[in-house]
């Protein structure tokens, strides 16, 4: 996966570089949502951002501890009318809008895994070390009108530690064209027993090396939660951001020796130079 990501980094550098420079004069994005990350100022060809982000946010999943974390921010995007390439962090994909009201997405990133060190208090002791992995994400978004004021979103996310599916519903505050603005979403989230077990299931090696009790947990629902993304351009080039999400877990997480609490939060905020 990181060769190819590097492979494809490479190819992006090159288009960079000797691609004709595109107009400035565009702002309409392909859709007006804050959580979509839109470079392109409307233009087909390239388009990049470039910043940091800093969140506050659970050491690990069903965490009790909270650290900043200092991240890269932006992407680079390759757009042809309706249509998006971009690469963001440790993510490939590519986005689509049809019949201005349906938005499609597939992506291919990493799951970033789980460090027994994660814990400062060693909560995770004795459970091992779990690697990152590669993990398809689809997504398909469905606005009640044009202006993308409401819309249904759907998401399954599925890899070799299981499968995940979000429903949620979202409002678009601000009448701006941009990518800009606020936004609001609440949603379900169900996944298989192996996702379940990914972040919160003790085997019995693990078990008799943490001391914890053995663990089992079966698919379902998983939580109910709600995300705030707000985006704002202080000048032509200059872009800061910001995003609140909650996640409330469901009772069979909750009786997890791993989760330390019933829910999880997290908070970011973070600039980006759009070139």
């Amino acid at each position: 996966m990181k060769k190819l990501i590097g492979s494809v980094l490479a190819v992006i550098i090159h288009g960079l570089f000797f691609q004709t420079a595109l107009a400035e004069d565009g702002k309409t994005a392909l859709v007006p949502l804050p959580s979509v990350e839109d470079f392109t100022r409307g233009n087909d060809g390239w388009s990049f951002g470039l910043g940091l982000g800093v969140e506050y946010e659970s050491a690990y999943e069903g965490s009790d501890e909270y650290d900043f974390e200092v991240d890269p921010a932006g992407a680079v995007q390759w757009r042809s009318g309706d249509d998006i390439f971009f690469w963001a962090g440790e993510a490939l994909g590519w986005r689509g809008l049809r019949s201005s009201t349906w938005l499609f997405e597939a992506a291919v990133g990493l799951d970033e895994g789980r460090e027994e060190s994660d814990s400062d208090d060693g909560r995770l002791d004795g459970l091992g070390d779990r690697d990152e992995d590669a993990e398809l994400v689809l997504q398909v978004r469905r606005a009640f009108d044009a202006d993308w004021r409401y819309w249904l979103d759907g998401r399954v996310v599925t890899g070799d530690n299981g499968s995940l599916g979000l429903f949620g519903v979202g409002r678009r505050f601000g009448d701006q064209n941009d990518g800009t603005g606020h936004e609001i979403a609440i949603a379900v989230v169900f996944h298989d027993s192996d996702f379940a077990n990914k972040d919160f299931g003790i085997d019995a090696e693990q078990s008799a090396a943490s001391g914890l009790n053995e663990t089992n947990l079966s698919g379902g629902f998983r939580s109910v939660g709600a995300n705030y993304n707000y985006r704002h351009y202080i000048n032509e080039n200059w872009q800061i951001f910001g995003e609140a999400v909650y996640e409330r877990y469901s009772s069979d997480i909750e009786d997890s020796p791993i989760a330390r609490n019933n829910y999880e939060a997290e908070v970011g905020a973070g600039f980006i130079y759009v070139f």
